[in-house]
């Protein structure tokens, strides 16, 4: 079970929860997606945030089947943009937050602008943490 709440004592967010509880269990720790296709070939040309973030979307989404889990489930996301303009920041958090991987960011969430990141060329990168609501049924190598 995961609840989320903003305590009335602290300000109000941009649509995530100041706090984000889930009951005992096991949690996925993905490692940060990157806008990287199958090729491993970061994708979009230079300046490219809208291409960037589509395609973080679509591999957050891969690795979140692959362990079981729904957007529904994440308790943590942390989002690295390179830019230090809010608007940009904002355009990517926009973007994120209409697409399917959306209840994603309802959780505890924190959107951070980087002066860069792991892959010449890389703007974008999503890291979330999310609650298994059963337990595995096979192994997994």
């Amino acid at each position: 079970m995961i609840t989320k709440f903003s305590p009335d004592t602290v300000h109000e967010t941009a649509g995530y929860s100041h706090v984000t509880i889930s009951e005992a269990g096991r949690l996925a720790h993905l490692a940060g997606q990157c806008p990287l296709d199958l090729g491993g070939a970061v994708v979009g040309e230079a300046g490219d945030y809208a291409g960037q973030t589509a395609q973080v979307i679509v591999n957050c989404l891969a690795v979140l089947a692959a362990a079981g889990a729904a957007p529904e489930d994440v308790v943590r996301s942390v989002i690295y943009v390179v830019s230090p303009d809010s608007t940009v920041l904002a355009a990517v958090w926009d973007q994120l937050n209409a697409s399917p991987l959306a209840p994603a960011f309802g959780t505890a969430s924190t959107l951070v602008g980087v002066a860069s990141l792991g892959y010449r060329g890389q703007l974008v990168e999503v890291d979330l943490t999310a609650a298994l609501r059963d337990e595995p049924t096979t192994d997994r190598d």
